[in-house]
């Protein structure tokens, strides 16, 4: 039987924590106010209106409260006790009175935190209720809700987000927001779900969203933005071609086929996103390379000036001029011919004196014992001849003052030859 494989640490050996993360928790905070003083025991009867005032000392003040603020308060209530909250909640959502009722709505996400039967089935009719302030509670109570109960609001999500209600579809949409950081697989489904609606609009807030997914969603979201970069409406591959830089931070290989698919789109702007996401793509890659190459020739003078710009990044000087060049035979752009002109330039050759002298070859140094020889001779080495130095009147006429010393002379020395060593002398001969 084959051992389990355990990946070690190279250098100490130690198993490495290969794990896959835990998704975050999403918890739903606890509303803050003075029902927060109420005790234990007289949160309940206070909820059912037993009691019809409470005397509380909140934060150094007095506060008298009322029914309304007994039901916000069983939000403290957990364990055991949760059973007798869930159905005083019950009551107040089909009580008469709306502040009782936008109360309990404040109340439903965390109490459904300890018991949901029947909350959320109350939350959908409460959407629909004719007091407007009930309406308004309920969409707040729908958007805290989706990212921790992504199940039991699922159908009343999909409604909300087509409701004709710019408010209830607001609250809606700020709940799917949500839910793409706790639940991207379920938020997908439902944007997918917009892609096929008729209404533009609704596509394009569903595009919107796909930043939020497309890291933890993996290819579920890729398939979405591939969705998106096919719709009729300009608007909706716009913001789907705004996701493609960071999906190049993702996997480049996609980014590239849609890069690809977007630098051909009929509008500027996606041609835009697409150039962008190409400048994030590896400089190496081939085909990155040619994909610049097509946008340097394209008929979108903005995706033209930015493929042009990113030449000198790609290439050498050699190629690069000769890319110009061919570039130049078709630009029709001033600035754009400029910028080629530059290009394909060769100072070294074209350039003016000032420009060639920049590519020679510096002289080689003098070396040190010929500027020396050179010196002591009287010249300057790449300068004008040294000059000698005038002696200062001052010095002149402390020479004339004092009595020139006479030079000592000595006599001559001649070395002795042989025959002067010998005797020999030339007269004998």
């Amino acid at each position: 039987m084959s051992r389990e494989y355990i990946a070690r640490d190279p250098r100490t050996g130690k198993p490495l924590n290969v794990t896959k993360s835990k998704s975050k928790k999403q918890f739903i905070e606890t509303l803050e106010g003075p029902w927060l003083a109420i005790n234990d025991s007289d949160i309940i009867p206070l909820a059912n209106g037993e009691i019809p005032g409470y005397q509380v000392s909140w934060r150094s003040k007095s506060y008298n409260l009322s029914r309304e603020d007994g039901i916000l308060g069983l939000t403290r209530i957990k364990g055991s006790k949760a059973i007798e909250a869930h159905k005083s909640l019950l009551m107040a959502l089909e009580n008469d009175k709306a502040s009782v009722r936008v109360s309990a709505l404040k109340a439903l996400p965390e109490v459904a935190t300890q018991k949901s039967d029947e909350l959320f089935d109350w939350l959908s009719v409460l959407l629909d209720d004719d007091d407007l302030s009930v309406r308004q509670a309920a969409s707040e109570a729908l958007s805290i809700s989706a990212p921790v109960f992504p199940s039991g609001v699922d159908i009343i999500i999909h409604n909300e987000l087509r409701s004709f209600e710019p408010n209830r579809s607001k609250f809606a949409f700020k709940g799917l927001e949500l839910l793409c950081e706790a639940w991207p697989e379920v938020a997908c489904d439902h944007i997918d779900e917009l892609f096929l609606e008729a209404d533009a609009n609704l596509r394009l807030k569903g595009a919107k969203l796909l930043g939020k997914v497309l890291v933890k969603a993996g290819h579920i979201g890729w398939d979405l933005v591939s969705w998106a970069l096919n719709d009729d409406d300009p608007r909706v591959r716009r913001a789907a071609a705004k996701t493609l830089p960071r999906l190049a931070k993702i996997d480049t290989r996609i980014a590239t086929i849609f890069s690809e698919r977007a630098l051909a789109d009929s509008d500027s702007q996606v041609r835009i996103s697409a150039v962008k996401t190409i400048r994030s793509l590896d400089k190496d890659s081939g085909r990155a390379r040619e994909l610049i190459l097509k946008g340097a020739s394209s008929k979108d003078n903005a995706v033209r000036r930015a493929c042009i710009d990113m030449l000198p990044i790609l290439y050498g000087e050699e190629v690069l001029r000769g890319i110009a060049i061919d570039l130049l035979k078709s630009e029709t752009d001033k600035q754009l011919i400029k910028s080629l002109t530059d290009y394909a330039t060769d100072d070294s050759i074209e350039g003016s004196e000032a420009q060639k002298n920049r590519f020679l070859a510096p002289a080689p140094a003098v070396p040190k014992l010929d500027r020396e020889v050179a010196e002591a001779a009287g010249k300057s080495i790449g300068l004008e001849p040294i000059m000698p130095n005038k002696p200062n009147q001052d010095d002149d006429s402390e020479e004339k003052k004092q009595p020139l010393k006479q030079k000592k002379v000595t006599d001559l020395y001649r070395s002795v030859s042989q025959d002067d060593m010998m005797g020999y002398d030339d007269d004998e001969y």
